[in-house]
Order: C-alpha cells, then structure tokens, then sequence
C-alpha cells in the first residue's frame, strides 16, 4: 500500500539535482524567486557522509526547506545510516535514491542509472530506507526509462513495480534511457531520444503511483502541459542558466498570488546571505556563480555576468562587487 506524498504540492514543480550547480548557495538564491518548488540537493554519495565531512556536505540554511537529498549508494545499509542522520539531525524533507546517472565514475561505486539493472537491490536499499525513517519523509527514486537495450516497457515494470512494492510511492522518470557506455553524461542528456509516452503509461496504469516527468522541460508552459496528466514536473538545466523562470511559479504552479518582485530586489534580498557567507570565510564567486543568469534575456545583462565574473573571484571581493554588478542593469520596473 502506497502511503500520501506530504510533498504532493510541492512537487509539482522541482528543481533537478544536477552536480556542482545545485549547492546550497544556489538552492538559497532559488528560494528567493519561488517560495514552493521543491529543491533537490546534488547528489551526495554515501561514501561522502560515512567517511567525510557529514556536516560540510549536508548542512542547509532553512530558508531552502522544502528539500530533498539526493543520495547515491547501493549498500541498503549505508542508505539507512545515512537517510537517517540527514532526517533526524539536518531536518531534511525528502530522501531520492539516484538511479539515473550514467557516469562511468558513477556505475563504479555500483550507482547511478545501472541499478536499473538491479531492480531486487534497488527495493532492497528502498526498504531499507523506509525502515528508519519517519512514515511523513518520502523515499524517492529518480531513475531513466531503461539502459542500453533493456529499455521496453515491460522491463521498465519489472524495475517500478518491485521497488514500489519496496516502500517508494514516487518516481521521477527521466524519460530517456541511458547508454552505460559509449556516450558521456552530457550526450546522454541530449542523444537518446525523449519518450514521454513512456512516463505517461506508467502514471496511467499505476495511478496510486505519484509519477513526475524530467528531461527537455524549459519552460513553465511546457510543465502546464505536462502537468495535466503528470503528478510532477523536474526542470534541470533551464531553471539554472535562466533562473528568473522559477519567480513565476508561485502564481502558475502553486495559484497564488503574484509578488511584486523583480530582480533588483532578489539581489537585494540575496546580500545578507552573502555577507553570512563571507562571514563564515567564503569567496563571493562561490554564491556568485550560481547567479549569472538573473537578468537573462534584458539590457545590461552581458554587463551583469561580465563585472561578476571579472571580479568576484578577487581576494577581498564583497558584497560592494554584487552592488556594482547589478548597477549594470537598468531598471526597467518590477516586472523586469
């Protein structure tokens, strides 16, 4: 029996776990422009907060709730340890298990998108995690459609149903299947062909199933469309290198109503996070370069991402840097 998805709402919309891109420094200037959609951390490996700096690579600002940890691993045991320290000490909203990746570096430490190939372990970790965490936190899988030439649909069920027999009542389908080898990441992000179909028959024949669709989404437009049948849509790399899209969620997404905000003001509003963070010993090009893409598309925004660029990196850099960058765009009203 699948058990409610307290994230349900939050979920319609989410941000993509991509690697080195969504770090907390960002996940906190994302939360600025919507209050609703549901982040995801990278992908932390279990490895990491076993035998690392667990804080360094868990700890968030609580601004970011809600917040899901993606986590990638196959020993079910060390899934637990960890889905239960990042819940009961750092308070996050969700635990995803990575079965999508196709890194060579990935499929090494026996994760990623070729436990696809191993559906009785995936429901083994997923049971696992399930049984140490409190009933309220989800247990997630993001996964591909198939791998190499397994990618029919009947053993595409023969990965869902077992794994959500296991405890896991959602699934974020990216909806290619992956190469484990002979393209990189980046090409099996773009190469193998889309199939939404796919994720739309799963939602249609496991309706208890919460289903939300990743791959080739760039715009809220395109999530509407999907959303009328998708309990969710994952946007990746658009909400990244245009991050202005996400401040008009809140009203299209979540039917509430519109804030008076423009991008002056979320860098306004993003200046006492970057002093804590200077504070804390940090550069400024580490918050910085997550926000190159705020005035997208308007005059004065080669000019943004230029003085940026040029001078965040620069010992001593401060808060006056993100001032003088953000003089380079004319304001143009809220709207802008």
């Amino acid at each position: 029996m699948m058990m409610t998805d307290p994230l349900a709402r939050a979920r319609r919309l989410s941000v993509a776990p991509m690697l080195d891109w969504t770090t907390r420094d960002y996940r906190y200037f994302a939360r600025l422009l919507s209050r609703n959609v549901l982040l995801y951390t990278e992908m932390v490996t279990t490895g990491a907060i076993l035998h690392g700096d667990a804080a360094r690579h868990l700890a968030f600002d609580e601004a970011e709730h809600p917040l899901a940890l993606q986590l990638g691993g196959s020993d079910p045991r060390a899934l637990a340890v960890c889905a239960r320290l990042a819940v009961e000490q750092f308070g996050y909203d969700e635990i995803n298990l990575n079965c999508g990746c196709p890194s060579d570096r990935v499929q090494e430490g026996r994760f990623g998108a070729c436990l696809m190939a191993e559906p009785a372990l995936v429901a083994d970790c997923v049971a696992a995690m399930r049984a140490v965490l409190p009933a309220q936190v989800p247990v997630t899988v993001k996964t591909r459609i198939g791998i190499d030439q397994r990618d029919s649909y009947a053993e595409l069920l023969q990965f869902i149903e077992p794994v959500a027999a296991a405890g896991c009542g959602v699934f974020i389908i990216h909806a290619r299947k992956a190469w484990l080898s002979g393209l990189s990441p980046k090409e099996n992000r773009e190469i193998p062909p889309l199939r939404y179909e796919v994720a739309r028959a799963l939602k249609r024949d496991f309706p208890a199933l919460s289903i939300s669709l990743n791959g080739g989404v760039h715009t809220l437009d395109e999530a509407c469309t999907h959303l009328q049948w998708a309990d969710g849509v994952m946007i990746g790399r658009a909400a990244y290198e245009n991050p202005w899209l996400l401040a008009a969620a809140d009203a299209r997404i979540y039917g509430e109503a519109s804030q008076p905000l423009d991008r002056h003001a979320v860098v306004v509003a993003l200046e006492p996070y970057v002093e804590r963070h200077l504070a804390r010993g940090g550069q400024l090009a580490h918050v910085t370069r997550h926000i190159l893409g705020l005035f997208q598309g308007l005059p004065g925004a080669r000019g943004w991402r230029r003085y940026l660029s040029e001078n965040a990196h620069r010992r001593g850099a401060g808060i006056e840097v993100l001032r003088a960058a953000a003089a380079r765009v004319p304001r143009t009203g809220l709207a802008a």
